[in-house]
């Protein structure tokens, strides 16, 4: 039987044991709690915050979005909520990307519907739930407004992808901007409400903007994890293939999925599962799903 993580007791922080950025925050707790694992020095935190009632597309943005972290030392920081919250925590799940969710009410505290499903698959894939609240305290109304300041206080970027001109999204970005830190947006149509928040604080000039979901790891200033060089495998006696070198040389430092590759090569599957694992093995690309393929080479 499997275990519920949920219910798992939590633990208090020392707050020089504060994660990711949150220990050198002007906006750090008190106290901090936590239930599941910590994320490692080297881990940096993205924010990916938005409007609880998104557009129809905004789960395929949110995808898109963290997909682009994949192969970093990324971790998506957000808050649980339903809408755009909830959609980066499933995509970081689904990425294998780390995730910590931030909750405005104690870790003892119920969590309703979709949103324990997810809480429970952050742990179980060893993510964090935080809170500065004890035990079951309920999340009363300023509890958002605090929470957002963790939020940020934990991540080197944040990036508002929905937002109206109100709303929790935006007192996130304000405490982004507050502490000069990097703050992203998503801009879209000037007619649409749901980005009436994003467009503003771009036009204001707070916010840099991220035109296609696949240059967020570049706007955010995260690279690619350092993968094997190909002038160490040739020291080492590795010689690629032709197929594997020209796929390689094409695609470094880009994701792909395995239908996009046979598209632009032409390659029949059996050819082509061969030259990703002869790349797999020599370190050069990663995929935990067999599906979309991150080739790292320097």
């Amino acid at each position: 039987m499997e275990t519920n993580l949920l219910n798992e007791p939590y633990r208090e922080l020392a707050p020089e044991t504060y994660p990711l950025l949150l220990g050198q925050s002007k906006y750090r707790p008190k106290r901090l709690f936590c239930k599941g694992a910590l994320p490692s020095a080297d881990k940096i935190g993205i924010a990916m915050v938005g409007t609880r009632r998104p557009t129809a597309s905004a789960e395929e943005l949110c995808r898109r979005l963290v997909a682009s972290l994949k192969g970093t030392n990324a971790v998506v920081v957000s808050g649980l909520a339903q809408g755009i919250d909830s959609f980066c925590h499933k995509a970081s799940l689904d990425a294998g990307i780390p995730t910590i969710a931030v909750l405005a009410q104690g870790l003892d505290a119920k969590i309703d519907g979709e949103r324990a499903t997810i809480a429970e698959r952050i742990l179980q894939a060893g993510g964090a739930l935080l809170s500065e609240y004890e035990g079951d305290a309920p999340a009363y109304k300023g509890c958002f407004v605090a929470r957002n300041r963790i939020i940020s206080g934990l991540s080197q970027a944040t990036l508002v992808v929905q937002s109206r001109k109100k709303g929790g999204a935006l007192i996130t970005a304000q405490y982004c901007i507050d502490e000069g830190k990097l703050l992203l947006a998503i801009p879209g149509n000037f007619d649409c409400d749901l980005y009436s928040g994003t467009n503003a604080l771009l036009d204001s000039g707070h916010a840099k903007p991220v035109f296609i979901p696949e240059n967020l790891r570049s706007a955010a200033g995260i690279s690619l994890i350092e993968g094997a060089k190909i002038e160490q495998l040739t020291t080492c006696g590795v010689q690629l293939s032709s197929g594997a070198q020209k796929v390689f040389d094409r695609f470094n430092g880009f994701r792909k999925t395995f239908s996009e590759l046979q598209e632009d090569f032409g390659f029949k599957a059996p050819e082509l599962l061969a030259i990703l694992t002869e790349l797999e093995i020599s370190g050069l690309v990663t995929s935990k799903d067999n599906f979309q393929f991150y080739f790292n080479g320097a």
